[in-house]
Protein backbone atom coordinates (compact mmCIF):
# COMPACT_ATOMS: atom_id res chain seq x y z
CA UNK A 1 0.00 0.00 0.00
CA UNK A 2 0.74 3.24 -0.52
CA UNK A 3 0.18 6.72 1.06
CA UNK A 4 -0.69 10.08 -0.77
CA UNK A 5 1.42 12.81 -0.07
CA UNK A 6 0.35 16.89 -0.56
CA UNK A 7 3.56 17.64 -3.10
CA UNK A 8 2.11 21.77 -3.71
CA UNK A 9 -1.04 23.67 -4.45
CA UNK A 10 -1.94 26.58 -6.79
CA UNK A 11 -4.85 28.41 -7.41
CA UNK A 12 -6.03 31.44 -9.90
CA UNK A 13 -8.66 33.51 -9.58
CA UNK A 14 -10.44 36.14 -12.52
CA UNK A 15 -9.22 39.68 -12.21
CA UNK A 16 -12.77 41.33 -12.38
CA UNK A 17 -13.91 42.09 -8.89
CA UNK A 18 -17.76 42.62 -8.14
CA UNK A 19 -18.15 44.18 -5.12
CA UNK A 20 -21.76 44.22 -3.16
CA UNK A 21 -22.72 47.35 -4.71
CA UNK A 22 -22.75 46.02 -7.98
CA UNK A 23 -26.09 44.39 -7.06
CA UNK A 24 -27.37 47.39 -5.56
CA UNK A 25 -27.70 48.63 -8.74
CA UNK A 26 -29.45 45.68 -10.42
CA UNK A 27 -31.84 43.84 -7.51
CA UNK A 28 -33.39 45.34 -4.09
CA UNK A 29 -30.59 44.60 -2.24
CA UNK A 30 -27.48 46.21 -0.08
CA UNK A 31 -24.48 45.80 1.16
CA UNK A 32 -25.16 45.49 4.82
CA UNK A 33 -27.86 43.02 3.65
CA UNK A 34 -25.30 40.50 1.98
CA UNK A 35 -22.44 41.14 4.60
CA UNK A 36 -24.89 40.23 7.20
CA UNK A 37 -26.25 37.28 5.66
CA UNK A 38 -23.67 35.24 4.05
CA UNK A 39 -20.40 37.19 4.92
CA UNK A 40 -19.40 38.04 1.43
CA UNK A 41 -18.19 41.66 0.82
CA UNK A 42 -16.99 41.12 -2.87
CA UNK A 43 -16.02 37.89 -5.61
CA UNK A 44 -14.19 37.48 -8.57
CA UNK A 45 -16.02 36.70 -12.22
CA UNK A 46 -14.88 35.77 -15.20
CA UNK A 47 -13.87 38.03 -18.46
CA UNK A 48 -16.02 37.03 -21.70
CA UNK A 49 -15.21 34.67 -23.44
CA UNK A 50 -13.52 32.81 -20.67
CA UNK A 51 -14.23 29.14 -19.73
CA UNK A 52 -13.54 26.72 -17.01
CA UNK A 53 -9.87 25.30 -17.97
CA UNK A 54 -8.88 28.63 -18.54
CA UNK A 55 -8.91 28.92 -14.96
CA UNK A 56 -7.91 25.28 -14.04
CA UNK A 57 -4.63 25.64 -16.20
CA UNK A 58 -3.16 28.47 -14.31
CA UNK A 59 -3.93 26.90 -10.77
CA UNK A 60 -2.69 23.89 -12.12
CA UNK A 61 0.88 25.11 -13.54
CA UNK A 62 1.38 27.08 -9.99
CA UNK A 63 0.95 24.25 -8.27
CA UNK A 64 2.99 21.92 -10.25
CA UNK A 65 6.00 24.41 -9.99
CA UNK A 66 4.96 24.83 -6.24
CA UNK A 67 5.26 20.71 -6.27
CA UNK A 68 8.40 20.87 -8.53
CA UNK A 69 6.81 18.21 -10.73
CA UNK A 70 7.02 18.50 -14.65
CA UNK A 71 3.29 17.73 -16.12
CA UNK A 72 5.00 15.62 -18.01
CA UNK A 73 5.58 13.15 -15.12
CA UNK A 74 1.40 13.21 -14.20
CA UNK A 75 -0.08 9.60 -14.02
CA UNK A 76 -3.85 11.11 -13.27
CA UNK A 77 -5.51 14.15 -13.63
CA UNK A 78 -8.97 14.86 -12.65
CA UNK A 79 -11.25 17.96 -12.56
CA UNK A 80 -13.66 18.74 -9.92
CA UNK A 81 -16.36 20.98 -11.96
CA UNK A 82 -19.67 21.06 -12.44
CA UNK A 83 -19.16 23.36 -15.18
CA UNK A 84 -17.11 22.14 -17.54
CA UNK A 85 -16.14 23.83 -21.19
CA UNK A 86 -18.46 21.81 -22.60
CA UNK A 87 -20.77 18.78 -22.44
CA UNK A 88 -17.99 16.63 -24.38
CA UNK A 89 -14.90 16.34 -24.41
CA UNK A 90 -14.23 16.54 -20.55
CA UNK A 91 -12.50 19.67 -19.22
CA UNK A 92 -9.48 17.23 -17.56
CA UNK A 93 -8.82 16.42 -20.91
CA UNK A 94 -8.57 20.34 -22.14
CA UNK A 95 -6.20 20.86 -19.13
CA UNK A 96 -4.04 18.14 -20.24
CA UNK A 97 -3.56 19.01 -23.42
CA UNK A 98 -2.78 22.73 -22.03
CA UNK A 99 -0.36 21.58 -19.80
CA UNK A 100 1.43 18.85 -22.18
CA UNK A 101 0.63 16.36 -19.52
CA UNK A 102 0.07 13.28 -22.25
CA UNK A 103 0.92 10.42 -20.39
CA UNK A 104 -1.68 11.24 -17.58
CA UNK A 105 -5.42 9.49 -17.67
CA UNK A 106 -7.66 12.81 -17.46
CA UNK A 107 -11.62 13.56 -16.32
CA UNK A 108 -13.90 15.07 -14.31
CA UNK A 109 -15.65 14.42 -11.15
CA UNK A 110 -19.23 16.14 -11.18
CA UNK A 111 -19.96 16.60 -7.85
CA UNK A 112 -20.72 20.40 -7.32
CA UNK A 113 -19.47 22.38 -4.57
CA UNK A 114 -17.42 19.30 -2.80
CA UNK A 115 -15.83 18.33 -6.19
CA UNK A 116 -12.71 18.68 -5.17
CA UNK A 117 -12.76 16.00 -2.34
CA UNK A 118 -14.49 14.02 -4.38
CA UNK A 119 -11.33 14.74 -6.56
CA UNK A 120 -9.32 13.71 -3.73
CA UNK A 121 -11.41 10.24 -2.70
CA UNK A 122 -10.95 8.97 -6.69
CA UNK A 123 -6.99 10.08 -6.86
CA UNK A 124 -6.81 7.96 -3.21
CA UNK A 125 -7.89 5.22 -5.22
CA UNK A 126 -6.05 4.99 -7.88
CA UNK A 127 -2.52 5.92 -6.12
CA UNK A 128 -3.05 3.58 -2.81
CA UNK A 129 -1.83 0.49 -5.01
CA UNK A 130 0.64 2.10 -6.98
CA UNK A 131 -0.41 2.09 -10.48
CA UNK A 132 -0.52 6.19 -10.37
CA UNK A 133 2.16 7.90 -8.60
CA UNK A 134 1.49 11.67 -9.41
CA UNK A 135 -2.04 13.09 -9.60
CA UNK A 136 -2.97 16.18 -10.18
CA UNK A 137 -6.37 17.07 -8.61
CA UNK A 138 -8.23 20.33 -9.84
CA UNK A 139 -11.55 22.27 -8.16
CA UNK A 140 -12.51 24.61 -10.19
CA UNK A 141 -16.41 26.25 -11.48
CA UNK A 142 -17.68 29.39 -13.11
CA UNK A 143 -21.01 29.92 -11.72
CA UNK A 144 -21.19 33.03 -12.85
CA UNK A 145 -22.95 32.75 -15.82
CA UNK A 146 -25.25 30.12 -14.44
CA UNK A 147 -26.63 32.95 -11.87
CA UNK A 148 -29.96 34.37 -12.15
CA UNK A 149 -29.29 37.90 -11.86
CA UNK A 150 -32.26 38.89 -11.29
CA UNK A 151 -33.33 36.23 -8.34
CA UNK A 152 -31.61 38.18 -5.08
CA UNK A 153 -31.51 35.12 -3.03
CA UNK A 154 -29.02 33.61 -5.25
CA UNK A 155 -27.00 35.80 -7.87
CA UNK A 156 -25.11 37.79 -4.62
CA UNK A 157 -23.80 34.20 -3.54
CA UNK A 158 -21.59 33.27 -5.91
CA UNK A 159 -18.19 33.62 -7.98
CA UNK A 160 -15.37 31.96 -10.19
CA UNK A 161 -12.29 30.81 -9.29
CA UNK A 162 -9.86 27.23 -9.23
CA UNK A 163 -7.42 25.67 -7.50
CA UNK A 164 -5.20 22.45 -7.25
CA UNK A 165 -3.12 20.20 -5.50
CA UNK A 166 -0.30 17.81 -6.62
CA UNK A 167 -0.32 14.76 -4.93
CA UNK A 168 2.20 11.42 -5.01
CA UNK A 169 1.98 8.01 -3.74
CA UNK A 170 5.03 6.69 -1.32
CA UNK A 171 5.14 3.48 -0.35
CA UNK A 172 4.18 3.24 3.04
CA UNK A 173 7.33 1.03 3.94
CA UNK A 174 10.14 3.99 2.34
CA UNK A 175 10.39 6.85 4.66
CA UNK A 176 10.40 10.45 3.02
CA UNK A 177 10.55 13.96 4.48
CA UNK A 178 6.70 14.80 3.74
CA UNK A 179 4.36 14.23 6.36
CA UNK A 180 1.56 11.51 6.43
CA UNK A 181 -0.58 13.45 3.75
CA UNK A 182 -4.20 12.21 3.09
CA UNK A 183 -5.16 10.39 5.91
CA UNK A 184 -8.89 9.65 4.94
CA UNK A 185 -11.42 11.02 2.38
CA UNK A 186 -14.72 10.25 2.85
CA UNK A 187 -17.86 11.12 0.75
CA UNK A 188 -22.00 10.62 0.88
CA UNK A 189 -24.36 11.45 -1.29
CA UNK A 190 -28.51 11.39 -1.19
CA UNK A 191 -30.14 12.17 -4.70
CA UNK A 192 -33.69 12.41 -2.84
CA UNK A 193 -32.71 15.99 -2.49
CA UNK A 194 -32.07 17.33 -5.64
CA UNK A 195 -34.51 19.47 -5.95
CA UNK A 196 -33.55 21.54 -3.16
CA UNK A 197 -30.16 22.90 -5.39
CA UNK A 198 -30.00 22.87 -8.97
CA UNK A 199 -29.69 24.08 -12.60
CA UNK A 200 -32.31 22.30 -14.63
CA UNK A 201 -31.21 23.33 -18.07
CA UNK A 202 -28.82 22.61 -20.54
CA UNK A 203 -28.77 18.76 -20.09
CA UNK A 204 -30.48 16.36 -21.86
CA UNK A 205 -33.69 16.53 -19.53
CA UNK A 206 -33.81 20.22 -20.65
CA UNK A 207 -31.55 20.84 -23.66
CA UNK A 208 -30.61 24.06 -25.13
CA UNK A 209 -33.59 25.72 -27.00
CA UNK A 210 -35.55 28.76 -27.14
CA UNK A 211 -38.48 27.73 -24.77
CA UNK A 212 -35.44 26.73 -21.89
CA UNK A 213 -33.96 30.09 -22.37
CA UNK A 214 -37.30 31.44 -22.06
CA UNK A 215 -38.18 29.54 -19.03
CA UNK A 216 -34.46 30.85 -17.36
CA UNK A 217 -33.90 26.92 -16.66
CA UNK A 218 -30.28 27.50 -17.42
CA UNK A 219 -29.66 29.06 -13.99
CA UNK A 220 -29.21 27.82 -10.34
CA UNK A 221 -32.81 27.36 -8.39
CA UNK A 222 -32.26 26.70 -4.58
CA UNK A 223 -34.53 26.83 -1.88
CA UNK A 224 -31.71 28.49 0.51
CA UNK A 225 -33.11 27.77 4.11
CA UNK A 226 -33.29 24.04 3.78
CA UNK A 227 -29.91 23.95 1.99
CA UNK A 228 -28.63 25.89 5.19
CA UNK A 229 -30.02 23.34 7.53
CA UNK A 230 -28.98 19.97 5.20
CA UNK A 231 -25.29 21.68 5.16
CA UNK A 232 -24.67 22.45 8.53
CA UNK A 233 -25.77 18.64 9.54
CA UNK A 234 -24.04 17.27 6.77
CA UNK A 235 -21.00 18.93 7.02
CA UNK A 236 -20.86 18.35 10.75
CA UNK A 237 -21.56 14.54 10.87
CA UNK A 238 -19.04 13.77 7.85
CA UNK A 239 -16.16 16.15 9.93
CA UNK A 240 -16.86 14.03 13.47
CA UNK A 241 -16.47 10.89 10.64
CA UNK A 242 -13.06 12.14 9.40
CA UNK A 243 -12.04 12.53 12.94
CA UNK A 244 -13.07 9.65 14.56
CA UNK A 245 -11.88 7.21 11.84
CA UNK A 246 -8.60 8.45 12.29
CA UNK A 247 -8.49 8.49 16.23
CA UNK A 248 -8.58 12.22 16.11
CA UNK A 249 -10.70 14.90 17.88
CA UNK A 250 -11.68 18.59 16.73
CA UNK A 251 -8.73 19.61 19.52
CA UNK A 252 -6.21 17.78 17.71
CA UNK A 253 -6.69 19.75 14.17
CA UNK A 254 -4.65 22.72 13.70
CA UNK A 255 -6.76 24.76 10.43
CA UNK A 256 -10.50 24.35 9.72
CA UNK A 257 -10.88 24.27 5.91
CA UNK A 258 -14.78 24.31 5.17
CA UNK A 259 -16.48 25.24 2.34
CA UNK A 260 -16.98 28.81 2.01
CA UNK A 261 -20.79 29.10 1.40
CA UNK A 262 -22.03 31.40 3.77
CA UNK A 263 -20.33 33.08 6.66
CA UNK A 264 -23.10 31.75 9.12
CA UNK A 265 -22.69 28.04 7.64
CA UNK A 266 -18.87 27.83 8.83
CA UNK A 267 -20.07 29.26 11.94
CA UNK A 268 -22.01 26.90 12.60
CA UNK A 269 -20.55 23.86 11.49
CA UNK A 270 -17.12 24.86 13.52
CA UNK A 271 -19.71 25.67 16.69
CA UNK A 272 -20.73 21.99 16.73
CA UNK A 273 -17.16 20.32 16.03
CA UNK A 274 -15.97 22.62 18.67
CA UNK A 275 -13.05 24.34 16.79
CA UNK A 276 -12.48 27.93 17.77
CA UNK A 277 -13.07 30.73 14.40
CA UNK A 278 -9.23 31.18 14.97
CA UNK A 279 -8.57 28.08 13.13
CA UNK A 280 -11.00 28.52 10.43
CA UNK A 281 -9.63 29.61 7.06
CA UNK A 282 -11.85 32.14 5.40
CA UNK A 283 -12.14 33.63 2.01
CA UNK A 284 -15.43 33.57 1.36
CA UNK A 285 -15.12 37.49 2.00
CA UNK A 286 -13.53 38.29 -0.70
CA UNK A 287 -14.08 35.61 -3.09
CA UNK A 288 -17.92 34.44 -2.77
CA UNK A 289 -19.23 30.86 -2.99
CA UNK A 290 -17.12 29.62 -6.10
CA UNK A 291 -18.23 25.63 -4.98
CA UNK A 292 -16.08 23.01 -5.74
CA UNK A 293 -13.04 25.49 -5.63
CA UNK A 294 -13.22 27.16 -2.42
CA UNK A 295 -11.26 24.61 -0.42
CA UNK A 296 -8.52 24.02 -2.08
CA UNK A 297 -8.27 28.17 -3.33
CA UNK A 298 -8.13 28.57 0.96
CA UNK A 299 -6.10 25.55 1.29
CA UNK A 300 -3.33 27.54 -1.48
CA UNK A 301 -3.71 30.83 0.40
CA UNK A 302 -3.08 29.35 3.91
CA UNK A 303 0.08 27.33 2.64
CA UNK A 304 1.32 30.43 0.87
CA UNK A 305 0.73 32.60 3.84
CA UNK A 306 2.56 30.80 5.95
CA UNK A 307 -0.50 29.53 8.04
CA UNK A 308 -0.58 26.06 6.91
CA UNK A 309 2.76 24.90 7.72
CA UNK A 310 4.23 20.86 7.01
CA UNK A 311 3.18 18.74 9.55
CA UNK A 312 -0.21 20.85 10.18
CA UNK A 313 -3.54 18.62 10.60
CA UNK A 314 -6.08 20.26 8.50
CA UNK A 315 -9.63 19.33 8.44
CA UNK A 316 -11.96 19.95 4.95
CA UNK A 317 -15.70 19.04 4.66
CA UNK A 318 -18.27 20.51 2.15
CA UNK A 319 -21.70 19.98 1.31
CA UNK A 320 -23.47 20.56 -2.17
CA UNK A 321 -26.34 19.90 -4.98
CA UNK A 322 -27.14 16.38 -5.84
CA UNK A 323 -26.93 16.16 -2.35
CA UNK A 324 -23.46 15.76 -2.33
CA UNK A 325 -20.95 15.94 0.73
CA UNK A 326 -17.51 14.85 2.22
CA UNK A 327 -14.61 15.69 4.26
CA UNK A 328 -10.78 14.83 3.68
CA UNK A 329 -8.50 14.84 6.28
CA UNK A 330 -4.68 15.57 5.71
CA UNK A 331 -1.40 15.87 7.39
CA UNK A 332 -0.42 19.05 4.85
Amino acid sequence: MHRVVFKGTGSYLPERVVPNSYFETIVETTDEWITTRTGIKERRMIASGQAMSDLATPAAQRALEAAGVPPEELDLIIIGTSTGDMLSPSTGCLVQNNLGAFKAVAFDVNAACPGFIYGLAVARKFMQDGSHRLALVVGGEIVSNRIDFEDRATCVLFGDGAGAAVLEAVPESEPVGLPGGLLSAHIRSNGALWELLYVPGGGSRHPPTHEMIDRRLQFVKMQGNEVFKHAVRAMTESAEQALASNGLTSADVDWFIPHQANMRIMEAVAKKLDIPMEKVVITVHKYGNNSAATIPIALDEAVREGRVKRGDLVLCCSFGAGFVWGSALLRY
